[in-house]
Protein backbone atom coordinates (compact mmCIF):
# COMPACT_ATOMS: atom_id res chain seq x y z
CA UNK A 1 0.00 0.00 0.00
CA UNK A 2 1.54 3.93 -0.83
CA UNK A 3 2.39 5.70 1.88
CA UNK A 4 0.67 8.78 2.93
CA UNK A 5 2.84 11.68 3.14
CA UNK A 6 3.64 13.24 6.80
CA UNK A 7 0.52 13.90 8.63
CA UNK A 8 -2.17 12.81 5.89
CA UNK A 9 -4.62 10.20 5.47
CA UNK A 10 -4.09 9.65 1.96
CA UNK A 11 -0.94 8.66 -0.57
CA UNK A 12 -0.20 10.79 -3.61
CA UNK A 13 -0.59 7.40 -5.40
CA UNK A 14 -4.74 7.41 -4.02
CA UNK A 15 -5.26 10.39 -5.34
CA UNK A 16 -3.78 9.70 -8.70
CA UNK A 17 -5.97 6.67 -8.85
CA UNK A 18 -9.28 8.47 -7.81
CA UNK A 19 -8.79 10.98 -10.59
CA UNK A 20 -8.11 7.86 -13.41
CA UNK A 21 -11.46 6.49 -11.95
CA UNK A 22 -13.35 9.37 -12.03
CA UNK A 23 -12.41 10.40 -15.99
CA UNK A 24 -12.86 6.92 -17.06
CA UNK A 25 -16.36 7.22 -14.80
CA UNK A 26 -16.80 10.37 -17.14
CA UNK A 27 -15.78 8.85 -20.61
CA UNK A 28 -18.12 5.65 -19.67
CA UNK A 29 -21.35 8.01 -19.56
CA UNK A 30 -20.34 9.46 -22.62
CA UNK A 31 -18.98 12.68 -21.32
CA UNK A 32 -17.45 14.97 -24.18
CA UNK A 33 -14.74 16.31 -21.81
CA UNK A 34 -14.11 16.22 -18.36
CA UNK A 35 -11.63 16.99 -15.69
CA UNK A 36 -11.48 16.28 -11.73
CA UNK A 37 -9.58 17.28 -8.45
CA UNK A 38 -9.58 15.90 -5.40
CA UNK A 39 -7.84 17.11 -1.74
CA UNK A 40 -7.53 16.62 1.41
CA UNK A 41 -6.34 19.58 4.19
CA UNK A 42 -4.97 19.03 7.69
CA UNK A 43 -4.20 21.39 10.30
CA UNK A 44 -4.22 22.68 13.75
CA UNK A 45 -5.28 25.65 15.57
CA UNK A 46 -5.26 27.23 19.17
CA UNK A 47 -5.80 30.37 20.73
CA UNK A 48 -4.73 31.93 24.34
CA UNK A 49 -6.15 34.57 25.96
CA UNK A 50 -4.53 36.58 29.06
CA UNK A 51 -2.09 33.66 29.68
CA UNK A 52 -5.20 30.96 29.27
CA UNK A 53 -5.52 28.05 27.08
CA UNK A 54 -8.91 28.78 25.33
CA UNK A 55 -9.32 26.60 22.13
CA UNK A 56 -7.80 23.97 20.71
CA UNK A 57 -9.18 23.10 17.63
CA UNK A 58 -8.41 20.15 14.96
CA UNK A 59 -9.10 20.30 11.11
CA UNK A 60 -9.23 17.18 8.24
CA UNK A 61 -11.21 17.80 5.32
CA UNK A 62 -11.14 16.06 2.03
CA UNK A 63 -13.16 16.67 -1.37
CA UNK A 64 -13.10 15.53 -4.94
CA UNK A 65 -14.46 17.44 -7.35
CA UNK A 66 -15.62 17.42 -11.20
CA UNK A 67 -17.04 18.50 -13.89
CA UNK A 68 -18.42 17.37 -16.85
CA UNK A 69 -18.56 18.61 -20.68
CA UNK A 70 -21.08 17.60 -23.22
CA UNK A 71 -20.00 20.15 -25.83
CA UNK A 72 -20.73 23.53 -24.64
CA UNK A 73 -22.72 22.49 -21.48
CA UNK A 74 -20.98 21.93 -18.63
CA UNK A 75 -22.27 20.14 -14.87
CA UNK A 76 -20.45 20.15 -11.88
CA UNK A 77 -20.39 17.95 -8.32
CA UNK A 78 -18.42 17.47 -5.79
CA UNK A 79 -18.39 14.62 -2.76
CA UNK A 80 -16.33 14.24 0.48
CA UNK A 81 -16.89 10.66 0.13
CA UNK A 82 -13.69 8.79 -1.84
CA UNK A 83 -15.91 5.01 -1.89
CA UNK A 84 -16.67 3.75 -5.66
CA UNK A 85 -20.11 4.37 -5.16
CA UNK A 86 -20.09 7.94 -4.51
CA UNK A 87 -17.51 8.67 -6.90
CA UNK A 88 -19.70 7.21 -9.60
CA UNK A 89 -22.98 9.16 -8.25
CA UNK A 90 -21.30 11.98 -8.43
CA UNK A 91 -19.61 11.64 -11.74
CA UNK A 92 -23.40 11.05 -12.53
CA UNK A 93 -24.75 14.24 -10.71
CA UNK A 94 -22.32 16.08 -12.80
CA UNK A 95 -23.54 14.95 -16.05
CA UNK A 96 -26.52 15.12 -15.32
CA UNK A 97 -26.30 18.76 -14.58
CA UNK A 98 -24.62 19.54 -17.94
CA UNK A 99 -27.47 17.65 -19.55
CA UNK A 100 -29.94 20.11 -18.21
CA UNK A 101 -27.58 23.08 -18.56
CA UNK A 102 -27.73 25.88 -21.18
CA UNK A 103 -24.91 25.92 -23.82
CA UNK A 104 -22.48 28.33 -23.30
CA UNK A 105 -20.02 29.19 -26.06
CA UNK A 106 -17.38 30.13 -24.22
CA UNK A 107 -17.84 26.96 -21.68
CA UNK A 108 -14.92 24.12 -21.99
CA UNK A 109 -11.16 22.76 -20.54
CA UNK A 110 -8.47 25.22 -21.42
CA UNK A 111 -6.26 24.55 -24.13
CA UNK A 112 -3.76 21.45 -24.96
CA UNK A 113 -1.39 24.09 -25.76
CA UNK A 114 -1.93 25.92 -22.76
CA UNK A 115 -1.85 23.00 -19.95
CA UNK A 116 1.45 22.32 -18.01
CA UNK A 117 1.88 18.67 -19.81
CA UNK A 118 5.07 18.42 -19.31
CA UNK A 119 5.64 17.34 -15.65
CA UNK A 120 9.28 17.60 -16.19
CA UNK A 121 9.34 21.29 -17.20
CA UNK A 122 7.57 22.33 -14.12
CA UNK A 123 9.48 24.14 -11.09
CA UNK A 124 10.15 22.32 -7.93
CA UNK A 125 9.12 25.11 -5.79
CA UNK A 126 9.74 24.32 -2.32
CA UNK A 127 6.32 25.07 -0.86
CA UNK A 128 5.60 21.39 1.50
CA UNK A 129 7.10 22.43 5.26
CA UNK A 130 4.66 20.48 7.64
CA UNK A 131 4.98 21.13 11.12
CA UNK A 132 5.04 18.06 13.80
CA UNK A 133 3.38 20.24 16.53
CA UNK A 134 1.23 19.22 19.39
CA UNK A 135 -1.23 21.30 21.17
CA UNK A 136 0.95 22.01 24.51
CA UNK A 137 3.97 23.32 22.31
CA UNK A 138 1.72 25.06 20.15
CA UNK A 139 -0.22 26.92 23.30
CA UNK A 140 3.44 27.21 24.99
CA UNK A 141 4.54 29.82 21.82
CA UNK A 142 1.15 31.08 21.96
CA UNK A 143 1.33 32.11 25.29
CA UNK A 144 5.14 33.17 25.18
CA UNK A 145 3.80 35.60 22.30
CA UNK A 146 1.03 37.11 24.46
CA UNK A 147 3.22 37.13 27.54
CA UNK A 148 5.75 39.61 25.32
CA UNK A 149 2.97 41.94 25.26
CA UNK A 150 2.31 42.45 28.42
CA UNK A 151 6.12 42.53 29.60
CA UNK A 152 6.69 45.72 27.34
CA UNK A 153 4.86 48.16 28.86
CA UNK A 154 2.29 48.25 31.75
CA UNK A 155 -0.48 49.61 29.43
CA UNK A 156 -0.84 47.09 28.12
CA UNK A 157 -3.82 46.21 30.27
CA UNK A 158 -5.25 43.04 27.99
CA UNK A 159 -5.48 41.06 25.30
CA UNK A 160 -7.79 40.08 22.79
CA UNK A 161 -5.15 36.83 22.39
CA UNK A 162 -2.75 34.86 20.80
CA UNK A 163 -3.03 32.15 18.54
CA UNK A 164 -0.57 29.68 16.73
CA UNK A 165 -2.06 28.07 12.80
CA UNK A 166 -0.31 24.95 11.81
CA UNK A 167 -1.50 23.86 7.97
CA UNK A 168 -0.88 21.61 5.48
CA UNK A 169 -3.08 20.25 2.50
CA UNK A 170 -2.66 18.11 -1.28
CA UNK A 171 -4.30 17.84 -4.47
CA UNK A 172 -4.09 16.03 -7.55
CA UNK A 173 -6.16 16.76 -10.83
CA UNK A 174 -6.75 15.92 -14.20
CA UNK A 175 -8.57 16.32 -17.22
CA UNK A 176 -9.49 14.79 -20.74
CA UNK A 177 -6.83 16.40 -22.66
CA UNK A 178 -4.30 15.22 -20.78
CA UNK A 179 -3.35 17.04 -17.72
CA UNK A 180 -2.06 15.58 -14.53
CA UNK A 181 -0.39 17.01 -11.19
CA UNK A 182 -0.79 18.39 -8.21
CA UNK A 183 1.64 18.50 -5.18
CA UNK A 184 1.63 19.47 -0.96
CA UNK A 185 1.92 22.76 0.62
CA UNK A 186 2.28 24.44 4.18
CA UNK A 187 0.91 27.62 6.06
CA UNK A 188 1.84 28.26 9.56
CA UNK A 189 1.04 31.43 11.46
CA UNK A 190 1.27 33.12 14.93
CA UNK A 191 -0.31 36.45 16.13
CA UNK A 192 -1.20 38.28 19.08
CA UNK A 193 -3.30 41.13 19.65
CA UNK A 194 -3.08 42.97 22.53
CA UNK A 195 -5.08 46.08 24.01
CA UNK A 196 -3.56 49.26 25.93
CA UNK A 197 -4.72 52.24 28.05
CA UNK A 198 -7.98 51.58 29.88
CA UNK A 199 -11.51 53.06 29.73
CA UNK A 200 -12.64 55.18 27.14
CA UNK A 201 -8.69 55.41 25.74
CA UNK A 202 -8.47 51.98 24.90
CA UNK A 203 -6.72 51.44 21.97
CA UNK A 204 -5.85 47.66 20.66
CA UNK A 205 -3.51 46.57 17.76
CA UNK A 206 -1.96 43.16 16.21
CA UNK A 207 0.57 41.56 14.65
CA UNK A 208 1.66 38.52 12.56
CA UNK A 209 4.29 36.12 11.34
CA UNK A 210 2.92 34.26 8.33
CA UNK A 211 5.33 31.27 6.47
CA UNK A 212 5.15 28.03 4.81
CA UNK A 213 8.28 26.52 6.60
CA UNK A 214 7.33 27.04 10.37
CA UNK A 215 11.65 27.61 10.90
CA UNK A 216 10.96 30.82 9.70
CA UNK A 217 8.33 32.56 11.25
CA UNK A 218 9.20 35.55 13.47
CA UNK A 219 9.81 34.75 16.97
CA UNK A 220 7.04 35.04 18.98
CA UNK A 221 8.18 37.27 21.54
CA UNK A 222 9.32 39.87 18.45
CA UNK A 223 5.82 39.46 17.81
CA UNK A 224 4.32 39.84 20.40
CA UNK A 225 6.46 43.25 21.63
CA UNK A 226 5.83 44.42 17.99
CA UNK A 227 1.93 44.37 18.70
CA UNK A 228 2.72 45.86 22.37
CA UNK A 229 4.37 48.89 20.40
CA UNK A 230 1.82 49.84 17.76
CA UNK A 231 -0.99 49.40 20.32
CA UNK A 232 1.05 51.83 22.62
CA UNK A 233 2.04 54.11 19.87
CA UNK A 234 -2.26 54.83 19.14
CA UNK A 235 -2.58 55.74 22.97
CA UNK A 236 -4.44 59.36 23.19
CA UNK A 237 -5.37 59.44 19.20
CA UNK A 238 -7.21 62.74 17.89
CA UNK A 239 -9.14 63.76 15.66
CA UNK A 240 -8.08 65.80 13.01
CA UNK A 241 -9.82 68.99 10.98
CA UNK A 242 -11.10 67.83 7.40
CA UNK A 243 -8.53 68.97 4.54
CA UNK A 244 -7.27 67.26 1.23
CA UNK A 245 -3.39 66.32 2.33
CA UNK A 246 -0.79 63.44 1.09
CA UNK A 247 -1.23 60.21 2.65
CA UNK A 248 1.40 57.52 2.85
CA UNK A 249 -0.36 54.33 3.18
CA UNK A 250 2.06 51.77 5.64
CA UNK A 251 3.21 48.85 4.15
CA UNK A 252 1.28 46.23 5.52
CA UNK A 253 -1.73 47.87 3.90
CA UNK A 254 -0.42 49.13 0.29
CA UNK A 255 -0.74 45.78 -0.42
CA UNK A 256 -4.43 46.36 -0.68
CA UNK A 257 -3.68 48.88 -3.10
CA UNK A 258 -2.27 46.14 -5.25
CA UNK A 259 -4.82 44.02 -4.65
CA UNK A 260 -7.72 46.50 -6.03
CA UNK A 261 -5.51 47.06 -9.31
CA UNK A 262 -5.86 42.80 -9.75
CA UNK A 263 -9.42 43.43 -8.83
CA UNK A 264 -9.94 45.42 -11.80
CA UNK A 265 -8.07 44.05 -14.21
CA UNK A 266 -9.19 40.76 -13.80
CA UNK A 267 -11.42 39.00 -16.32
CA UNK A 268 -14.48 38.55 -14.54
CA UNK A 269 -14.88 42.15 -13.94
CA UNK A 270 -14.12 42.85 -17.36
CA UNK A 271 -16.21 41.02 -19.18
CA UNK A 272 -19.54 41.78 -16.93
CA UNK A 273 -17.95 45.34 -17.34
CA UNK A 274 -17.78 45.92 -13.52
CA UNK A 275 -14.81 47.47 -12.89
CA UNK A 276 -12.86 51.17 -13.50
CA UNK A 277 -9.89 49.89 -15.73
CA UNK A 278 -12.05 48.89 -18.30
CA UNK A 279 -10.13 48.29 -21.32
CA UNK A 280 -7.02 49.58 -20.01
CA UNK A 281 -4.64 47.12 -21.54
CA UNK A 282 -1.56 49.07 -22.79
CA UNK A 283 -2.96 52.15 -21.38
CA UNK A 284 -1.72 54.16 -18.18
CA UNK A 285 -3.09 52.54 -14.83
CA UNK A 286 -0.36 53.84 -12.24
CA UNK A 287 2.17 56.48 -12.16
CA UNK A 288 4.72 56.32 -14.72
CA UNK A 289 7.44 55.66 -11.99
CA UNK A 290 5.70 52.40 -10.90
CA UNK A 291 6.34 48.83 -12.48
CA UNK A 292 4.48 45.45 -11.02
CA UNK A 293 6.08 42.47 -11.83
CA UNK A 294 4.74 38.76 -11.21
CA UNK A 295 6.91 35.72 -10.74
CA UNK A 296 4.55 32.31 -9.99
CA UNK A 297 8.38 30.64 -9.33
CA UNK A 298 9.44 31.85 -5.85
CA UNK A 299 10.98 29.31 -3.99
CA UNK A 300 8.50 28.84 -0.71
CA UNK A 301 6.28 31.80 -2.03
CA UNK A 302 2.74 32.38 -0.97
CA UNK A 303 1.69 32.65 -4.29
CA UNK A 304 3.99 30.35 -5.91
CA UNK A 305 2.56 27.34 -7.86
CA UNK A 306 4.25 25.50 -11.44
CA UNK A 307 -0.19 25.56 -13.05
CA UNK A 308 -2.99 27.56 -12.35
CA UNK A 309 -6.27 25.74 -10.70
CA UNK A 310 -7.27 24.58 -14.28
CA UNK A 311 -3.20 22.61 -14.97
CA UNK A 312 -2.56 26.18 -17.25
CA UNK A 313 1.44 26.56 -16.97
CA UNK A 314 2.43 29.74 -15.33
CA UNK A 315 5.11 32.44 -16.46
CA UNK A 316 6.54 35.15 -14.79
CA UNK A 317 6.02 38.23 -16.24
CA UNK A 318 5.35 42.19 -16.09
CA UNK A 319 2.28 43.17 -15.42
CA UNK A 320 2.79 47.28 -14.98
CA UNK A 321 5.85 48.77 -17.13
CA UNK A 322 6.61 52.26 -16.44
CA UNK A 323 2.62 52.88 -15.49
CA UNK A 324 1.08 50.88 -18.15
CA UNK A 325 -0.83 47.98 -17.81
CA UNK A 326 1.20 45.22 -19.74
CA UNK A 327 -1.79 42.37 -18.79
CA UNK A 328 -5.01 40.99 -17.30
CA UNK A 329 -5.64 37.88 -15.38
CA UNK A 330 -7.07 35.67 -17.00
CA UNK A 331 -9.30 32.30 -16.64
CA UNK A 332 -9.39 30.03 -19.96
CA UNK A 333 -13.50 30.89 -19.47
CA UNK A 334 -12.77 34.58 -18.87
CA UNK A 335 -10.09 34.85 -22.03
CA UNK A 336 -12.61 33.45 -24.25
CA UNK A 337 -15.56 35.43 -22.87
CA UNK A 338 -12.83 38.57 -24.05
CA UNK A 339 -11.77 37.25 -26.99
CA UNK A 340 -8.07 36.97 -25.32
CA UNK A 341 -5.63 34.06 -24.67
CA UNK A 342 -5.46 32.39 -20.82
CA UNK A 343 -3.06 34.20 -18.72
CA UNK A 344 -2.53 31.29 -16.14
CA UNK A 345 -4.48 33.05 -13.41
CA UNK A 346 -7.62 30.61 -12.55
CA UNK A 347 -7.39 30.87 -8.58
CA UNK A 348 -5.93 34.48 -9.16
CA UNK A 349 -2.43 36.42 -9.26
CA UNK A 350 1.37 34.67 -8.13
CA UNK A 351 3.85 37.11 -5.97
CA UNK A 352 3.03 40.21 -7.32
CA UNK A 353 6.02 42.72 -6.40
CA UNK A 354 5.40 46.52 -6.91
CA UNK A 355 8.39 48.62 -7.11
CA UNK A 356 8.88 52.62 -7.96
CA UNK A 357 12.27 53.42 -10.49
CA UNK A 358 12.34 56.63 -8.54
CA UNK A 359 13.19 54.14 -5.08
CA UNK A 360 16.56 54.53 -3.78
CA UNK A 361 17.64 51.89 -1.09
CA UNK A 362 17.51 53.98 1.94
CA UNK A 363 14.06 54.93 1.39
CA UNK A 364 12.91 53.60 4.42
CA UNK A 365 9.69 54.68 6.64
CA UNK A 366 11.02 57.55 8.33
CA UNK A 367 12.62 58.81 4.85
CA UNK A 368 8.78 57.91 3.34
CA UNK A 369 7.67 60.35 6.11
CA UNK A 370 10.41 63.19 5.59
CA UNK A 371 8.42 63.06 1.76
CA UNK A 372 5.08 62.98 2.65
CA UNK A 373 6.00 66.40 4.77
CA UNK A 374 2.43 67.33 6.44
CA UNK A 375 -0.50 64.42 5.99
CA UNK A 376 -1.37 61.48 7.40
CA UNK A 377 0.13 57.95 7.84
CA UNK A 378 -2.44 55.36 7.76
CA UNK A 379 -1.64 52.57 9.79
CA UNK A 380 -5.08 50.74 9.98
CA UNK A 381 -8.13 50.71 7.79
CA UNK A 382 -11.95 50.03 8.44
CA UNK A 383 -14.96 49.16 6.44
CA UNK A 384 -15.42 48.08 2.93
CA UNK A 385 -16.08 51.40 0.98
CA UNK A 386 -14.36 50.72 -2.30
CA UNK A 387 -16.73 50.98 -5.66
CA UNK A 388 -14.40 48.35 -7.93
CA UNK A 389 -17.45 49.67 -10.97
CA UNK A 390 -16.81 53.36 -10.37
CA UNK A 391 -13.43 53.61 -8.37
CA UNK A 392 -15.13 55.52 -5.74
CA UNK A 393 -13.20 54.92 -2.65
CA UNK A 394 -14.19 55.78 0.91
CA UNK A 395 -12.92 54.07 3.76
CA UNK A 396 -12.53 55.02 8.02
CA UNK A 397 -8.92 55.18 8.99
CA UNK A 398 -6.88 55.81 11.40
CA UNK A 399 -2.67 56.58 11.53
CA UNK A 400 -0.71 59.44 12.56
CA UNK A 401 -0.68 62.81 11.73
CA UNK A 402 2.76 64.06 10.44
CA UNK A 403 4.46 67.43 10.88
CA UNK A 404 7.50 68.51 8.87
CA UNK A 405 7.97 65.00 8.52
CA UNK A 406 7.86 63.99 11.63
CA UNK A 407 4.79 61.59 13.61
CA UNK A 408 3.34 64.31 15.75
CA UNK A 409 0.45 62.48 17.42
CA UNK A 410 -2.02 60.05 16.99
CA UNK A 411 -5.04 59.62 15.01
CA UNK A 412 -8.45 57.88 14.70
CA UNK A 413 -11.99 58.78 13.54
CA UNK A 414 -11.18 59.89 10.06
CA UNK A 415 -12.35 58.79 6.70
CA UNK A 416 -9.68 59.25 3.78
CA UNK A 417 -11.69 59.34 -0.09
CA UNK A 418 -10.74 59.75 -3.17
CA UNK A 419 -11.08 57.50 -6.65
CA UNK A 420 -8.76 54.55 -7.54
CA UNK A 421 -8.26 55.28 -10.64
CA UNK A 422 -6.52 59.24 -9.57
CA UNK A 423 -5.11 57.35 -6.46
CA UNK A 424 -3.23 54.69 -8.48
CA UNK A 425 -1.81 57.25 -11.05
CA UNK A 426 -1.04 59.48 -8.08
CA UNK A 427 1.51 57.52 -6.36
CA UNK A 428 4.23 59.57 -5.77
CA UNK A 429 6.72 57.18 -4.20
CA UNK A 430 7.35 53.66 -2.74
CA UNK A 431 8.88 53.17 -0.28
CA UNK A 432 12.09 50.43 0.40
CA UNK A 433 10.19 49.20 3.41
CA UNK A 434 9.16 46.27 1.01
CA UNK A 435 6.41 44.10 2.93
CA UNK A 436 4.80 40.54 1.82
CA UNK A 437 1.04 40.43 2.71
CA UNK A 438 -0.55 36.60 1.21
CA UNK A 439 1.09 37.15 -2.29
CA UNK A 440 1.60 40.43 -2.67
CA UNK A 441 5.04 42.38 -1.73
CA UNK A 442 5.16 46.55 -1.85
CA UNK A 443 6.69 48.93 0.27
CA UNK A 444 4.79 51.98 2.17
CA UNK A 445 3.11 54.10 -0.71
CA UNK A 446 2.48 57.93 -0.84
CA UNK A 447 -0.12 59.01 -2.69
CA UNK A 448 -0.28 62.65 -3.78
CA UNK A 449 -3.54 63.59 -2.25
CA UNK A 450 -6.89 62.30 -0.60
CA UNK A 451 -9.62 63.64 1.12
CA UNK A 452 -9.41 63.84 4.72
CA UNK A 453 -12.67 63.60 6.70
CA UNK A 454 -12.58 64.56 10.01
CA UNK A 455 -14.36 67.19 12.62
Amino acid sequence: MPQPQDGFSFAPESFQQLIEDTLAEARRLGASDAGAEVSEGCGLSISVRKGELENVERNRDKSLGVSVYLGQRRGNASTSDFSPQALRDTVRAAYDIARFTAEDEFAGLPDAEDLALDAAARPALDLFHPWAIDAQAAAEIALRCEAAAFATDKRITNSEGASVSAQQSHFWMGNSRGFRGGYASSRHSLSVAPIAGRGAGMERDAWYSSMRDAAELASPEAVGRYAAERALSRLKARKVKTAEVPVLFENTLAAGLLGALVQATSGGALYRRTTFLLDSLGQPVLASHVDVHEDPHVRKGKGSSPFDDEGVVTRARSVVDSGVLQGYFLSSYSARKLGLRTTGHAGGSHNLVMRSRATAPGDDLPTMLRRLGTGLFVTELMGQGVNYVTGDYSRGASGFWVENGELAYPVHEVTIAGNLKDMLRGIVGIGADAYTVGAKTVGSVLIDRMKLAGH
